[in-house]
């Protein structure tokens, strides 16, 4: 699908009525308040990524924390490795925050895409009723007839040395034949009971500003503030045997036994080694035991 220029007659671009633009009046209604996270909410209808834009934007001071940049539409979005992520206009959500955690130790600073990863799988769960499960360290999982397929996924970049921006895309209303690949998906594939673009995004970022506050409090230490539990209870990665694919083109085999405390995941070599990964590609091989 095309969008058509926003020049054009009002109605125009809104011509696919199973995809109603975002309300920003309501958004920033709902998310914006007096002693919250959420600074400023802005929707734009089109950019390259999201993530980029911020990180520029934070650069040249013209955001703080708490700021969420919104786009109806992605023509560059980036997934880890610098992939592309490309949806249809206003089938998705597509946003990136800014975070400023100063108080937080750089060291555990690892541990923000997952509790990201924790805050869009309840936000999405509470307002659309869809299961999601996380992939390890940052897809979001849905099951579409019985497969688990990847709806969504999660990209943290720094932003200067004191911010982390972070972005989050989510396929809500794709079509099987509107997907990038046969094994993703969307949470209208999957079931959803709803797929109004403005109840989950209010639901995902107020689910975040939970997560961050309790995380923030204790120092980012997961443990305390329970993010590593509930991290461990929804990832699909645990208790799988998994191919790890690691910088330097080199390869680990095991089963994924645990997330250790600093949001690394840990594998069971054949070789009866455990051996913390701390970033690369994992393959999921088998289910998950049951």
């Amino acid at each position: 699908m095309t969008p058509r220029d926003a020049s054009e007659p009002n109605g125009s671009r809104w011509s696919d009525l199973d995809r109603p633009p975002l309300n920003i009046t309501a958004l920033r209604r709902g998310l914006v308040r007096e002693g919250g996270l959420w600074s400023e909410v802005d929707v734009v209808q089109r950019t390259g990524s999201t993530n980029s834009d911020l990180v520029a934007r934070a650069a040249e001071g013209r955001a703080a924390e708490g700021a969420v940049l919104v786009a109806e539409e992605q023509t560059a979005g980036r997934g880890r490795l610098d992939r592309q992520w490309t949806a249809p206009p206003r089938s998705g959500l597509f946003f990136s925050v800014l975070l400023t955690p100063s108080e937080v130790p750089v060291a555990r600073w690892g541990w923000l895409p997952l509790l990201t990863g924790v805050a869009v799988a309840t936000g999405l769960s509470r307002a659309a009723g869809v299961d999601t499960a996380l992939k390890w360290p940052n897809d979001l999982l849905v099951t579409v007839r019985g497969e688990e397929r990847k709806a969504g996924g999660i990209l943290a970049e720094r932003a200067g040395d004191d911010g982390v921006v972070i972005g989050v895309g989510v396929n809500v209303t794709l079509k099987e034949d509107e997907l990038p690949v046969p094994t993703a998906g969307s949470l209208g594939l999957a079931g959803a009971v709803s797929t109004d673009r403005d109840p989950l995004l209010r639901g995902v970022l107020r689910a975040l500003e939970e997560w961050y506050g309790k995380w923030r409090a204790a120092g980012g230490d997961a443990g305390a503030c329970g993010l590593h539990e509930a991290y461990a209870a929804g990832c699909a990665t645990l208790g799988r045997e998994v191919r790890a694919e690691l910088p330097g083109d080199r390869a680990v085999m095991g089963e994924a036994v645990a997330v250790d405390g600093d949001g690394r995941l840990v594998l069971a070599t054949g070789e009866g080694v455990q051996e913390p990964v701390g970033a690369g590609d994992i393959v999921h091989l088998r289910p998950a035991r049951g």
